[in-house]
């Protein structure tokens, strides 16, 4: 008699994604997340189409995708509505063998210090209650996460696997949740219930600071593939930690998951121990100064086009978005201001100035009142004079570059005064790629960024497109909700003692204690 072919595995995927800077007085609400159910869920993946090599094999079940430009907190109201549809879903879903959960890691939510954790808890409540098809036993989830989100104990334990990116640009945020698929599969495909050893390093530094292109981050990610090939390891991953977030969770983290409990803890520590090493060899992913020297040195130099990372009020990792800061220091510069020196800087939000900018018209001369009214405490408003150049209605697209997340498209105008073009935008809009620049078919504006001296850009590092783009750049320390210098921001409830907050609270002792703690498989 010929045995029957193994069932098809039954595969939600859902999650909600959101990097929450709780130094910024913005607040995330429902408005500002994507929601992707059914077909158009299943799309935004390669291994879920009918040519993958997993389709005969996998039934993919899409629930609900949820993700935002990161941001301030979001708000209580708004974080239960989308965890109750998401949960109402795995609970309508049907028997699930499995949960590939598509997160973030670092999202804040008013009033609750892990937000991570208690969603995950609810989520494996929800798949704990419809079970397996044929009592195959408890569903089991695989986490694709950022390798800035948090992992605590409590998020950690519900959770059968967790990966996160190994890239920081993440040129691999694709490939991570086509991993935590992967590794799903084959767990379930083998009866597997994978051991986890976990740790946690008292250690919170900044992206900046932590970029893959420079060591010591580029050869810690490196020796992650090397570790999973050992036998008896399934996946090793590393959290540098958000770190604009004051919550007792933020700092480094280690998971190395496998069925051998002992390999996987001893791979864990040393991972762990390398890290906490290293910590004072992590520099800033290129040079630095204030804005005052950045803008100096910009104007100085014969490389052109020289960017300048605004890099305290970055949208793209919790700021506001709306601060007047560097526009005020790039127009104190008298090269600048005369036009001797052409300079561009887009993406101040300021939706009352971006009106103000369509009822006047190109070629209009206004006065507007510019930024400083989300995020107050750095300068406030600008008054800008300047002529109208560009306005660009919102267009919709999708923009896999950030990973999936959504940018609807927003209104922009561009003012010019002297020799600085300003780009306005009514809703917080990234500037990572010629396309947000340039549009219009793009949903951008018609600039083109190389056709000017200096690029004042609201992000941290530079993005591939900007970083090839760059024959020079700074990494500005400006003030703002992500601010690189982190005892300015004032965490008061961080586990102490954290690096580098106590920087010399380990130089006497043993140390800080790595061992990891092996969490059982979730049978």
């Amino acid at each position: 008699m010929t045995p029957s072919a193994p069932r098809r595995l039954r595969i939600g995927i859902g999650g909600i994604g959101i990097e929450s800077s709780t130094f910024c007085p913005h607040r995330s609400t429902t408005d500002d997340f994507r929601r992707t159910r059914g077909q158009d869920l299943l799309d935004r993946y390669t291994w879920t189409r009918p040519d993958s090599d997993l389709a005969t094999a996998v039934e993919w079940v899409p629930l609900l995708h949820a993700t935002a430009l990161p941001g301030g907190p979001v708000e209580a109201e708004s974080y239960l509505t989308l965890k109750d549809e998401l949960v109402t879903r795995i609970r309508r879903a049907g028997p699930l063998d499995g949960l590939v959960y598509d997160i973030h890691g670092a999202m804040s939510v008013m009033g609750l210090s892990d937000a991570e954790a208690d969603l995950t808890e609810a989520v494996r409540a929800a798949l704990d209650s419809i079970g397996a098809p044929d009592g195959a036993g408890r569903p089991m989830i695989s986490t694709a996460m950022d390798l800035h989100g948090n992992v605590s104990r409590r998020f950690a334990e519900p959770v059968d696997l967790l990966t996160a990116h190994r890239l920081a640009p993440h040129e691999d945020a694709w490939e991570t949740r086509e991993r935590a698929a992967r590794n799903l599969v084959t767990c379930l495909r083998d009866g597997v219930r994978p051991h986890r050893a976990w740790v946690q390093v008292p250690v919170l530094l900044p992206g900046e600071k932590t970029s893959t292109r420079l060591e010591p981050a580029k050869s810690l990610y490196a020796s992650l593939a090397g570790i999973e090939q050992l036998p008896g390891i399934l996946d090793a991953a590393m959290w540098v930690g958000y770190a604009w977030a004051d919550e007792p969770r933020c700092r480094a983290a280690i998971v190395v998951t496998g069925d051998d409990a002992e390999l996987a803890a001893a791979e864990a520590e040393k991972l762990a121990r390398r890290y906490w090493d290293a910590r004072r060899d992590f520099v800033f992913v290129g040079p630095t100064g204030t804005a005052e020297e950045c803008v100096e040195r910009a104007v100085a130099s014969a490389k052109r086009p020289f960017l300048i990372s605004d890099s305290g009020d970055n949208p793209t990792a919790g700021g506001a978005g709306d601060l007047a800061y560097m526009l005020e220091k790039l127009l104190a510069h008298d090269a600048i201001r005369s036009g001797e020196v052409t300079a561009l800087h887009p993406g101040i939000t300021d939706p009352v100035a971006v009106a103000r900018c369509f009822e006047a018209g190109v070629g209009a001369e206004v006065t507007l009142s510019v930024g400083g009214k989300v995020d107050a405490g750095h300068g406030g408003p600008y008054e800008l004079t300047g002529t109208v150049v560009a306005l660009q209605r919102a267009m919709d697209r999708k923009d896999r570059a950030e990973g999936g997340a959504y940018d609807r498209g927003v209104d922009m105008a561009a003012v010019r005064s002297g020799g600085l073009t300003v780009v306005l935008v009514e809703r917080r809009k990234p500037f990572h790629t010629l396309a947000d620049f340039m549009g219009p078919a793009d949903g951008g504006l018609g600039v083109d960024p190389r056709t000017y001296d200096i690029v004042a850009v609201k992000i941290g590092y530079l993005e591939p497109e900007l970083y090839d783009m760059a024959a020079d750049w700074l990494l500005a320390l400006t003030p703002g909700g992500v601010d690189q210098d982190l005892p300015r921001l004032g965490h008061h409830r961080v586990e102490r003692p954290l690096y580098p907050f106590d920087e010399d609270a380990f130089d006497t002792g043993p140390g800080p204690d790595l061992t990891p703690v092996t969490l059982a498989p979730l049978a």
